[in-house]
């Protein structure tokens, strides 16, 4: 394999953060960025005095530890020039799917809840806007109108293709909001909702449309129903359930519902993404910080390393070698790995 000189790839990372940062942010907090970027690639944990250890600095662990404390403390990291610098970096940016799902772990008496907004992309979703929830359970309506609302401020209407979400993600005013803004929606919903029927002016269990379903069978409703005040569409479909049961699938959407089944199965991607901030990557629910706004500066430093995984490793499979296809037609190694990997070991 190639080899790339870290310096030079360190000086590239740093001149698209200035880039991004639209020079908001000073060069030595841009080199504290970069230098804890490389080090969290390195031990892939988000344990202090382990990325200290790793930095790329001719100072000693301790000034290095007290830096980086002093930085998740003090500074403030505006979490829109993140997002305008991961969205700088997105390979595609029209007709994008937004996949939205929350991922949550409890230290000490600390709830630790993040609702994240994500673009989907190869069988990974790249972590763009989120909100630290201050409590346990799921979202509420005004807070997930309030993170697209966020989405459109910055970033504008035009470029969302469909938005995706499970059945957690339901409300009467979250889809009155989605059908006002004329948002592409594909999202689950639980089977004992209830749907009205207009044709037939008669309220049913939305489950009683596609109890005629065999194993594998996709349909959508030809008619328009109503959820709660609000007019979509509904598609079903049979499908293998987490304990290899049959389990009926059924989808709310805006229009286009024969195209529900192929995007509502690219929400899982922002799962994968969860995956690579935690377990299989950087092990963000190990940290032992309590304060929710410390929290939020760390994840916004993992999902900045998370992206540069990935393009780095969009680079060296298309650049210097590829990732080998296995046998069943997967790659043997994620692009995110292969990117992570590579870094980890320069």
């Amino acid at each position: 394999m190639k080899k790339i000189n870290v310096e030079n790839k360190s000086k590239e990372f740093i001149s698209i953060l200035n880039t991004h940062f639209e020079g908001k942010v000073n060069l030595s907090r841009l080199k504290f960025i970069s230098m804890f970027v490389f080090a969290l690639c390195k031990v892939q944990t988000v344990g202090f005095e382990k990325l200290a250890n790793a930095f790329d600095s001719k100072a000693q662990a301790e000034s290095s530890l007290r830096r980086v404390q002093r930085f998740i403390a003090k500074f403030l990291l505006d979490s829109d020039l993140v997002a305008k610098l991961i969205f700088g970096l997105l390979p595609h940016k029209e007709n994008l799917k937004l996949s939205i799902d929350r991922t949550n772990w409890k230290f000490g008496k600390t709830n630790i809840n993040i609702f994240m907004l994500g673009v989907t992309y190869k069988g990974v979703a790249f972590p763009l806007l989120f909100s630290m929830l201050d409590k346990r359970g799921n979202s509420n309506c005004q807070e997930r109108i309030d993170l697209v609302n966020r989405f459109i401020k910055l970033f504008g209407t035009q470029c969302i293709g469909s938005l995706m979400a499970n059945r957690e993600f339901v409300g009467d005013k979250w889809i009155e909001y989605l059908n006002e803004n004329r948002i592409r929606y594909y999202i689950r919903i639980r089977n004992n909702f209830k749907i009205y029927i207009p044709h037939k002016n008669e309220e049913i269990k939305a489950a009683w449309l596609f109890k005629s379903l065999t194993f594998g069978e996709f349909l959508h409703y030809n008619r328009i129903v109503r959820m709660g005040t609000q007019l979509c569409y509904i598609s079903g479909c049979k499908q293998k359930g987490k304990n290899k049961d049959e389990e009926l699938m059924m989808i709310v959407s805006f229009n286009k519902p024969e195209q529900a089944q192929v995007n509502y199965k690219e929400r899982w991607q922002i799962e994968t993404c969860f995956r690579a901030m935690k377990s299989s990557g950087f092990d963000i629910e190990k940290t032992h910080l309590q304060d929710i706004d410390r929290i939020e500066k760390l994840t916004l430093l993992v999902m900045i390393a998370f992206v540069w995984c990935y393009k780095t490793g969009i680079f060296i499979h298309e650049n210097v070698k590829k990732i080998k296809i296995k046998k069943h037609g997967r790659k043997a190694k994620s692009i995110f790995k292969c990117g992570l990997s590579y870094i980890a070991n320069q």
